[in-house]
């Protein structure tokens, strides 16, 4: 049986494991470790099987500069599952989990650099539709991807999408 919950201070090792393994490096592991030191409106949730912390998901605050206003949502990075528990859902678990919190709490929107066979499952499209852009150059149009909770916040709203400067590190 697979729960999901926020993490806490007993799964740092575990999470910076998972983010390692996952990725086969360790820049994934080093934005969370920093994110959890300096962004306490960051939600960190965890994957657990039988005890076992085997899932990561985090959201952080992300920002889209417009011409007449700024609006905060969440970017969705990094999610990650061990290798050996990868192609069961756990993933899919976290995201929607996440994503619920967020709704509940009146996020007007959520962003991910991902994949795009697997994002839009839940609700992802293409952030160009939205006439919004990635903060990194190169980035392909089919993987920055966008789910707006509150189309009234959006409304008019356009621009680049900009996630906090932690994230700089990786890319």
């Amino acid at each position: 049986m697979i729960s999901i919950r926020p993490e806490a201070l007993a799964d740092i090792p575990h999470v910076r494991k998972i983010n390692e393994t996952a990725f086969g490096q360790p820049s994934e592991a080093g934005i969370v470790d920093a994110l959890r030191t300096s962004c306490p409106e960051a939600i960190s949730l965890v994957a657990e099987s039988d005890g076992d912390v085997i899932g990561h998901i985090l959201f952080s605050p992300v920002f889209v500069e417009g011409e007449a206003q700024t609006i905060q949502g969440m970017g969705l990075a990094p999610m990650a599952v061990l290798p050996e528990h990868q192609r069961q859902g756990i993933g899919s678990k976290l995201v929607q989990a996440g994503l619920e919190i967020l709704r509940r709490n009146d996020c007007p929107f959520v962003i991910v650099l991902g994949h795009p066979e697997y994002y839009p499952r839940f609700g992802f499209k293409p952030a160009s539709q939205f006439g919004l852009t990635c903060q990194w150059d190169g980035i392909p149009d089919e993987v920055f991807m966008v789910i707006v909770f509150d189309e009234a916040v959006m409304a008019g709203v356009s621009g680049v999408a900009k996630y906090r400067n932690e994230f700089d590190a990786a890319m």
